[in-house]
């Protein structure tokens, strides 16, 4: 069977034990052993199969200790409904050999549903299969999108309890609005006075803190994550690259074995990640194009080799999931990278924590840009790329999106790889109307009007419908209001947990 074993040293568990601790006991993240292997035969087959068909089979192959029926029954629940179109991945021409792969049609409106439609399914049956029978408390830090979804996954979901942490200010109103009219009885929304940053190092914080497990324990509870730390999360995300892979070929727009490009706007390098695993895995996969905002610490790094942000400026932008300066997931490409040395990923990290940067060597750093491009767009590209893309294409896209979009264009023009790329698109342009219709109308359009007003006008000229999950949000009543400072976000999960 498939093991994992964590990034820093500690021994090796099964898939479903690995999703239900979400983080190894030394801080390390999970990462397979070994690598299952798609024949070119086996991914032409997922041609004729719909989105949950290719799920489970993708998903059984990494996760072994789950049965066909489990995981049939888990991805059914996950997409099954709540979708608002059939394909669940939708693939759109968007430009000549570009494609935008919209990941965004589930009941929150972004990528992460993908994953946390599943992920909720996947835990409930990993506590079984392990015997637990505490109450798992998922701590959840988000910069946007990641809140709201896992709000949504585990809403009610009976053994299970769930805390979201999002940073005060860094958020747009709408996602802020999702998550804090959030309704059922096990679901805590907290916004921590900081970035996003300090809100997903609070929460690993917690996690290495024996005695905040010891008191959770003594409540009846077991603490795991939903955010992309969690192997759970990832998995999911490596089905869609597949299934964008077979569109592509069940159009007749590539050979069974052509090599095609993604690119991914990145915060947090979870979503890119799992591209590359797929690649890993059989996917025929030429280049992976890493696009970043105005925070383009991710940038640089693939450019140099050196990840340092002890004198960068942290920036808000106007595609605020991707406003993060530490990527949790490239831990996992490190750890990939260095031949699988746990010691060796184990002291970048902590060169990371201490002295605020670490540098790769120089045959650590050409291995990683034989794999990854990489580029970012300031707040001026990513507004000239949504205005552009609705005039020439009449495709309108989030900020994130056009984060992708304008990179890709500048990715092409430096290297000319004209390769056939699909575009992740990450969120509804509606969740970010007002940046959007400034984009695509000009900044009087949006003069005095707020964040739904947009929305309204946004649909009113792009004739694209407007979700009822945005357009209902002002009405809902907010239920979570509790602040805290980012170091005290133990002392905020205990009160409200108990009051």
């Amino acid at each position: 069977m498939m093991m994992m074993r964590s990034t820093r040293g500690a021994a090796a568990v099964t898939p479903s034990r690995a999703i239900l601790r979400g983080l190894a006991p030394d801080g390390g993240l999970y990462v397979p052993e070994t690598f299952p292997s798609f024949t070119l035969s086996e991914i032409s087959g997922l041609t004729g199969m719909d989105y949950e068909a290719r799920a489970c089979f993708v998903l059984s192959r990494f996760l072994p200790d789950f049965s066909g029926e489990e995981l049939r029954a888990a991805v059914h629940g996950a997409y099954g409904t709540g979708f608002d179109c059939p394909e669940i991945a939708k693939l759109t021409d968007c430009g000549e050999n570009t494609h935008a792969l919209e990941l965004w049609h589930g009941p929150t409106l972004a990528f992460k549903d993908m994953a946390l439609q599943l992920l909720p399914r996947l835990l409930v049956k990993s506590a079984e299969k392990n015997g637990e029978k505490r109450e798992i408390f998922i701590l959840v830090a988000t910069s946007g999108d990641t809140g709201k979804a896992a709000l949504e996954g585990f809403l009610d979901v009976p053994g299970t309890r769930c805390c979201v942490f999002y940073p005060a200010g860094g958020v747009s109103r709408a996602q802020k609005l999702q998550m804090v009219t959030t309704a059922g009885s096990n679901t805590h929304v907290i916004a921590v006075r900081g970035n996003f940053d300090d809100a997903q190092s609070g929460v690993k914080r917690i996690f290495g803190d024996a005695a905040f497990a010891a008191e959770m324990d003594r409540q009846g509870r077991v603490l795991s994550s939903a955010n992309s730390i969690n192997f759970g999360r990832l998995v999911p995300q490596i089905v869609y690259y597949f299934s964008a892979y077979a569109d592509l070929l069940g159009r007749g727009l590539i050979a069974p074995s052509e090599e095609i490009n993604f690119c991914v706007p990145t915060g947090n390098f979870g979503d890119i990640l799992a591209a590359d695993y797929a690649k890993k895995a059989g996917l025929p996969v030429g280049r992976l194009i890493c696009a970043s905002n105005s925070n383009n610490v991710l940038t640089d790094f693939i450019r140099t080799g050196v990840y340092d942000i002890s004198n960068r400026a942290f920036l808000k932008t106007t595609s605020p999931s991707m406003d993060i300066l530490i990527s949790s997931n490239l831990e996992r490409l490190l750890y990939d990278l260095e031949d699988c040395d746990a010691e060796k990923t184990a002291s970048l990290m902590a060169a990371l924590r201490s002295e605020r940067r670490y540098a790769v060597e120089p045959a650590v750093l050409e291995a990683l840009q034989q794999r990854y491009g990489a580029g970012f767009a300031a707040e001026d590209e990513v507004a000239a790329e949504i205005g552009r893309m609705w005039k020439e294409e009449h495709y309108l896209m989030d900020t994130h999106t056009a984060v992708a979009s304008a990179v890709l264009r500048k990715y092409r023009e430096e290297t000319g790889d004209a390769r056939r790329t699909v575009v992740v698109s990450t969120a509804s342009p509606y969740k970010f109307g007002p940046a959007v219709l400034a984009a695509v109308a000009g900044a009087e359009a949006t003069q005095g009007k707020d964040d739904f007003v947009c929305c309204a006008a946004l649909q009113q000229l792009s004739g694209l419908p407007e979700p009822d999950a945005i357009r209902l949000l002002p009405e809902l009543p907010v239920r979570h209001t509790a602040e805290c400072e980012r170091d005290a976000m133990e002392e905020a999960v205990l009160h409200a947990v108990n009051g």
